[in-house]
């Protein structure tokens, strides 16, 4: 038997906190809602909450974890039989997030009016894309918003944590190489140069290791501003460029040329598009709607977006959904093969589903062995230039050295 601290609201809406003995928090949630209370948090004394109106966030953005809390509370409050105008009317004043707030108040005041919820999230493109409009709508139009909000969450959490994991993998690397070059830059800008004097004095026969060294650091001290002004333009021009569509068509054929790297971005393409497909499907959405969102849903990636396009052009005309994806040449065999016997079958979707979770097993893989590898590569890379840059400049050191006890 545990105690459970509640935080609930009363059919006249007023707030409440309070504890209750339970042997699970399942018998808690009952014992309460037994009294005809709706639950706005609830905890063991020993653990953090885990309330269903607690959204944590701190400014103007809205994170995927953020939408994905939203989802499951959207299930939880309509689920439990909460009225969909109260429920958003709830989330919204106990959203952390201002931006989320603000954003759930006008979707409130849009179905309040007579909206549709599918309608209203539609207005606000930059938090709920055509994705989560589109599963909204299907579960709307067969009475199921609480089952397809949970898949939503699902799906959310599903990218979410394939991007966490992809973001861990890169961070040592990354932090490890920023700190690594910005040593390298000070040594070359700043302490090379003090050497290299020294060695003019003594006119030294310098090594042909210490004088491309020299050369480096009298280049990059003496053209260091212009370097600086010519790669932050570079940058801008280079986004500049990847906005525009030849630009992002371009760019995205340069990432899935480069090796390994590639596979894995590709990987990740297919991986998504399996798995949005499945939980559109899933919810009711029709096959040809499904590929439709896709290809909105692909805007970054203008290879797949076009693959989809015509996917989606030849299902219309007819063609089998297998042979349309076959014949865009961009999808490997074995997705096509399986599709295909899923249509035989009559189980597509649950076909889908595997082929997606083989794609996560493959990705996770993909970024253990990456991890495992580039981590020692790097290691030894960067302790090795600065091992030569060290010696180098050591090496005419030596001989001075030499030259002072021959005196």
């Amino acid at each position: 038997m545990g105690r459970y601290i509640y935080t609930v609201q009363d059919a006249q809406g007023t707030v409440t906190t309070g504890a209750v003995a339970a042997d699970d928090e399942d018998g808690a949630v009952q014992a309460l809602q037994n009294k005809g209370l709706f639950i706005l948090s609830i905890h063991s004394e020993d653990t953090k909450s885990k309330g269903v109106l607690s959204m944590k966030g701190g400014g103007g953005s809205i994170s995927g974890r953020e939408l994905v809390f939203f989802g499951e509370q959207m299930s939880t409050l309509i689920g439990g039989g909460i009225p969909l105008v109260r429920a958003l009317s709830l989330l919204s004043e106990h959203a952390d997030n201002k931006a989320l707030g603000s954003v759930l108040s006008a979707v409130t005041k849009e179905v309040s009016a007579g909206g549709t919820l599918h309608k209203a999230l539609e207005k606000h493109p930059k938090v709920f894309d055509e994705i989560w409009v589109s599963l909204v709508q299907a579960g709307e139009v067969s009475g199921q918003l609480p089952a397809v909000l949970r898949q939503i969450t699902a799906y959310n959490e599903a990218q979410e944590g394939i991007k966490s994991k992809l973001i861990t993998a890169i961070a040592y690397p990354a932090v490890l190489m920023t700190m690594s070059g910005g040593v390298l830059a000070y040594f070359i800008i700043y302490i090379v140069p003090v050497f290299a004097a020294i060695f003019r004095d003594f006119n030294l026969q310098l090594p042909v290791l210490t004088s491309i060294i020299l050369q480096i650091s009298s280049f990059a001290t003496k053209y260091f501003v212009l370097m600086l002004v010519i790669g932050t333009g570079s940058i801008f021009a280079f986004r500049a460029y990847i906005a525009t569509p030849p630009g992002r068509l371009t760019w995205n054929h340069i990432q899935f040329g480069i090796p390994l790297v590639g596979d894995l971005l590709k990987s990740m393409q297919i991986e998504r598009m399996l798995t949005t497909m499945s939980t559109l499907i899933r919810s009711g959405v029709s096959i040809l709607n499904a590929v439709s969102v896709l290809e909105g849903s692909f805007k970054k990636n203008l290879i797949f977006q076009d693959a989809l396009k015509k996917a989606k052009n030849d299902i219309a005309s007819g063609r089998s959904i297998s042979e349309s994806f076959k014949k865009t040449a961009i999808f490997p065999p074995m997705v096509t093969e399986m599709m295909w016997m899923g249509e035989e079958s009559g189980k597509l979707p649950d076909i889908i589903v595997v082929l997606s979770k083989y794609y996560q097993e493959q990705i996770d893989q993909f970024i253990r062995r990456f991890t495992s590898i580039i981590d020692p590569i790097l290691v030894v890379g960067i302790g090795g230039l600065i091992a030569v840059i060290v010696m180098s400049i050591f090496m005419p050191i030596f001989q001075l050295s030499q030259i002072g006890s021959a005196k």
